[in-house]
């Protein structure tokens, strides 16, 4: 194409676009005037009132989101036609709803992200544009079908990771590669695994897979929404742009130790209690630590009923145990059972000696008279009340679970491992999240009395309304007609309900994150290698269709109780129904840099393949050599040199350094320039110090640095050993 061809091109593109743009503000316009109507509309129901505000409101969502990069390129068909695809889709309305701009999502755009010269998909060209805010700066071609024209051009791919990061993570939308878009376009109704090295872009790919099954199955996901677990709040704040930025926001987000509502983790286990929580053997020390609590009388215990004393014995209270044992019920709800056995024996007792003489079954209303009589007083007895509570008392999950940390005796009596064992029980862990979640299935409700107060609410409530109604019907004849039917307008049917209805105004997301029972139509899971089995209990729990999208990398666990498999994590619970696919291209890490992880990795993971990198960056990493006191120097100038620079850094190393994070809070994230300290204190934390290693060492997309104090360790040779003045003259280095 001339220089002449190319302009006008590029000014009819720029035109096209721009009237994509005046076509967007036209409906951004128009929702906002409906969604203005509609919180001022008093017509229909109050259900479908609020169905259609929140329609409209996640409609604003979408448009809201499309201004940078509404359109990033144009597909050319062999047939002659032009594919513009972008953020969202755009039609128009004047010719029978022709899409003027492709949702990326849409089967049609599928050409796109998989199209090459070889397999061309029916497609002559793939145009790629470069937009600056609202404006088409300039575009690139490639021509496919020609046997000489190579495979998809990378110049955009090459523009995107080389470009300096920013506080979050972007979305590929205009980058998608071949591979990444199999796995985001898979109908797979089951759990998905998608294991990679890092830098291969599987925390993205996996949520614009989430993208697209919103887009895909809006009906059947929209009102569950789906959740993301990531494995910290600086991993879920990297990645929360992402979701929203494709026009998608009922979505909740948590960490493994936000899956109980309310509680607080403000503590860390050894790995050895991890591991044992984590194992599902924990099940068994929850079950045994429950049925320590259901107790035995050691003595009768006497309760003073109708003038007569009466007893709890053993015997009673082991009929009545054994019966709400068979039960099948949660502990607190089976108390009911318990407690039934032991008043009909209190109750036949008392009235076999208060009666005796002159009460026999046969007189059966006077029988039955006095035992409501003797449940009455039986309901008021402190005595009765303080036995129940010893012999089988209400439990909360954070009460029991705590006596049971707290207590050596009790953690021997349920077989549990006195690794258990901390001084303040309710120093919650992260590990202690999936056993309170399981305890609130195994305990029920902790106060079934409340169901009952509820339920006696709703009666009176529904008695008010119906007086209100009949009062209504009674004065019909004296009321004007006017004002007798604004009032059954008010009072009939869902309108009077909604008198003593208090409507929840939170969206999807925030009555989701609330609500320990509540389920979601898909999960995708970052980090999956580190859950436990009994993490994955609780998030089964969450999500009853199995639907899930789960991403790790196996080599990079750090958790003692986490995954050194997937099969033995998933095929109890979807057997037959998971699929693996795995990542081979490293997109963020230089191959400079993923050299020398690539050495570490093959000293304690042997048999994984370092991911591939796709570019070089031209800036060798360095390591030097500092004594203790140089230490904090070298990372202030670290730290001043980079914040000259575009881009993000980090400082990585052990807690025991001054300003620097930790590799596993690190996981996930990517940063312009890293800097790792102490390299062998590191290796030195654990079994699993190398992989927190090569977590460190694989975050930086441009620059390396590495500072040491002894010798450097073996598998960091790789790494050109420099001086301080030698340092100041680095090109590139901190």
């Amino acid at each position: 194409m001339s220089d002449q061809g190319y302009d006008e091109e590029l000014r009819a593109e720029q035109s096209y676009v721009a009237g994509l743009y005046r076509r967007l503000d036209a409906e951004r316009a128009r929702v906002k005037r409906e969604y203005g109507a509609a919180l001022g509309d008093d017509g229909g129901t109050p259900m479908e009132r609020d169905v259609g505000v929140r329609a409209l409101a996640r409609e604003a969502r979408r448009l809201d989101v499309a201004d940078n990069g509404l359109c990033f390129g144009r597909l050319d068909t062999v047939s002659g036609e032009h594919w513009y695809i972008g953020r969202i889709g755009l039609f128009d309305e004047e010719n029978e709803y022709r899409p003027v701009l492709l949702d990326w999502r849409a089967p049609a755009s599928r050409a796109f992200y998989v199209a090459t010269a070889a397999s061309p998909e029916d497609m002559r060209r793939r145009r790629q544009f470069h937009t600056r805010r609202r404006e088409v700066v300039d575009f690139t071609d490639e021509v496919l079908g020609r046997p000489d024209g190579g495979e998809r051009g990378d110049a955009a791919l090459l523009a995107a990771v080389n470009a300096p990061r920013g506080e979050g993570m972007r979305d590929i939308v205009a980058t998608i590669q071949a591979e990444q878009d199999e796995i985001i376009r898979l109908d797979h109704p089951g759990v998905l695994v998608i294991e990679g090295g890092p830098g291969t872009g599987k925390t993205v790919v996996a949520l614009h897979r989430v993208a697209y099954l919103l887009y895909t199955q809006r009906e059947r996901m929209e009102r569950h929404g789906v959740l993301v677990v990531g494995p910290n709040p600086a991993f879920l704040n990297h990645i929360s742009r992402v979701l929203p930025s494709l026009g998608e926001s009922d979505v909740v987000f948590m960490t493994p130790g936000d899956l109980v509502p309310g509680l607080r983790v403000t503590a860390d286990d050894t790995p050895e209690a991890a591991r044992r929580k984590g194992s599902l053997t924990i099940l068994d020390v929850l079950a045994a630590a429950i049925a320590d609590r259901r107790r035995l009388p050691e003595q009768p215990v006497p309760i003073e009923l109708g003038d007569v004393t009466v007893r709890i014995d053993a015997e009673t209270a082991e009929w009545a145990r054994e019966e709400a044992r068979g039960s099948g019920l949660p502990h607190n709800e089976a108390r009911a059972v318990f407690t039934e056995i032991v008043t009909y024996v209190l109750t036949e007792r008392a009235i076999g000696r208060i009666g005796r003489g002159w009460l026999t079954r046969s007189d059966r209303d006077a029988w039955e008279q006095l035992r409501a009589d003797l449940l009455t007083e039986l309901a008021k007895n402190d005595t009765f009340a303080a036995a129940l509570d010893d012999l089988w008392p209400l439990l909360t999950p954070e009460a029991l679970l705590a006596s049971l940390y707290e207590s050596p005796e009790r953690l021997r009596a349920a077989g549990a491992d006195l690794a258990l064992w901390r001084a303040d029980g309710t120093a919650w862990t992260v590990s202690d999240v999936p056993l309170l979640d399981e305890l609130v299935d195994l305990l029920g409700h902790d106060a079934p009395e409340s169901d009952q107060a509820v339920e006696q609410e709703r009666q009176a409530e529904a008695e008010y309304a119906e007086g209100v109604l009949d009062m209504l019907k009674l004065d019909r004849e004296e009321m004007d007609e006017d004002v007798l039917l604004a009032a059954e307008n008010l009072l009939y049917a869902e309108d009077l309900a909604d008198r003593f209805v208090v409507h929840d105004t939170r969206d999807l997301a925030e009555r989701a994150a609330a609500d320990r029972d509540w389920t979601y139509r898909h999960v995708a899971v970052d980090e999956a290698q580190e859950l436990s089995e009994m993490d994955w209990r609780v998030l089964m729990r969450r999500c009853p269709s199995r639907s899930f999208t789960v991403v790790g990398d196996l080599a990079q666990r750090r958790s003692a109780a986490g995954a050194t498999s997937w099969q033995p994590m998933l095929e109890p619970y979807v057997p037959g129904r998971w699929v693996y696919r795995s990542l081979s291209v490293n997109y963020r890490t230089p191959a400079e840099i993923m050299t020398v992880a690539a050495a570490l990795l093959a000293e304690f993971a042997p048999g994984v393949q370092p991911p591939e990198s796709v570019r070089a960056c031209g800036v060798r990493p360095w390591s030097r050599q500092v004594r203790e006191d140089e230490l904090p120097a070298a990372i202030e100038e670290f730290v001043r040199d980079e914040s000259g620079r575009d881009g993000t850094s980090v400082v990585i190393g052990p807690p025991s350094v001054p300003g620097a994070v930790a590799p596993s809070e690190t996981k996930g994230l990517e940063f312009d320039a890293v800097l790792v300290v102490d390299p062998d204190r590191i290796l030195a934390d654990g079994p699993r110090g190398a992989a927190e290693l090569y977590v460190a060492l694989t975050r930086a997309t441009q620059r390396l640095g590495v500072l040491h104090h002894g010798p450097l360790p073996r598998a960091l040779a790789g790494l050109a050993e420099i001086s301080p003045a030698a340092q100041a003259g680095l090109p590139g280095s901190a």
